[in-house]
C-alpha cells in the first residue's frame, strides 16, 4: 500500500507539491493527469524515495521513506526519458539492471521484452533505436521483476497504438497480482481506460479529476518554506 499524508515539497521557495494526500491500494490503478510543470513527476518522485518532503509523510508497505531514507524494496520505475547504456543491447541493458537484485532469469527477462514487443535477440545497441523502442525497453525494465509497486511517467510517450495496448495488458496483470500503480500522462483516454481512480494535478495539489479547487497554501507547508531554501 502507498500512503501519502499531507505532503509539502519546496524547493528554493517554489512550491511543488502542496498538501498532497493519496493512499493507492494493493491491485489498484490510480491514474494523475496535469499540464507540464503541475508536480506530477514530483509526485512520483516522492513515493520512488527520490525526494523527501518538506512536510508530511509518504509511507510504501508500512515504510516512512522519509523517516528511514530508505527507497521502496519492490520497485519499478519509468520517471521522464528512459536511459540505458548505448553500447549495449536492450537484452544486456536489462540484464545488468536484473544483476542488482538478482530476482530474475534471464528467461523471464527475454519473455518481458517479448511482452513489449521487442525481440530478446535483436542484436541493434540502445543508441540505434527509435524514440519508441526506447520507451518500451523502459515499460520492460519497469516490469520485469514483477515489483509491487510500479511508477510511470508519461509511458505512451513515442509508443504506437500496439505499444499503448501491450502497456495496458502490462498493467493490467500488475493490477491482477496485487501492484500498487501510479500512471502520470496526459493521455486522459488512456487512463480512462486503465485507471481504477483519476487525479488532476495543478499547481502542486492532487484532486479528484473532477475538482476543479485548488486547497489552500497550509501552514505547516509555508512555516516550513524557508529551511527548504536554507
Amino acid at each position: 500500500m502507498i500512503e501519502l499524508l499531507n505532503v509539502c515539497k519546496f524547493i528554493k521557495s517554489r512550491e511543488v507539491l502542496r498538501d498532497v494526500s493519496l493512499s493507492i491500494e494493493s491491485g489498484e490503478v490510480v491514474g494523475i493527469k496535469g499540464a507540464n510543470g503541475s508536480g506530477k513527476t514530483m509526485l512520483l518522485r516522492s513515493i520512488a524515495g527520490l525526494i523527501y518532503p518538506t512536510s508530511g509523510s509518504v509511507i510504501v508497505d508500512g515504510v516512512n521513506l522519509r523517516e528511514s531514507a530508505a527507497f521502496p524494496p519492490s520497485i519499478g520505475l519509468l520517471i521522464e526519458n528512459p536511459s540505458f547504456l548505448p553500447h549495449l543491447t536492450g537484452l544486456k541493458n536489462c540484464e545488468l539492471l536484473a544483476s542488482i537484485k538478482d530476482v530474475v532469469t534471464n528467461k523471464q527477462i527475454s519473455q518481458c521484452l517479448m511482452d513489449v514487443g521487442l525481440d530478446p535477440q535483436d542484436t541493434r545497441t540502445f543508441n540505434k533505436y527509435s524514440l519508441g523502442m526506447k520507451q518500451r525497453l523502459g515499460l520492460a525494465a519497469a516490469f520485469m521483476e514483477q515489483p509491487h509497486v510500479v511508477l510511470l511517467d508519461e509511458p505512451t510517450n513515442a509508443l504506437d497504438e500496439e505499444g499503448i495496448e501491450l502497456l495496458s495488458s502490462l498493467v493490467r496483470k500488475s493490477r491482477e497480482r496485487g501492484a500498487c500503480i501510479a500512471i502520470a500522462s496526459h493521455d486522459a483516454l488512456v487512463l480512462e481506460t486503465i485507471a481504477d481512480k483519476i487525479y488532476l494535478m495543478k499547481e502542486g495539489a492532487l484532486q479528484p479529476a473532477s475538482s476543479t479547487a485548488i486547497p489552500p497554501v497550509d501552514q505547516q507547508c509555508a512555516g516550513t518554506q524557508a529551511e527548504e531554501a536554507a
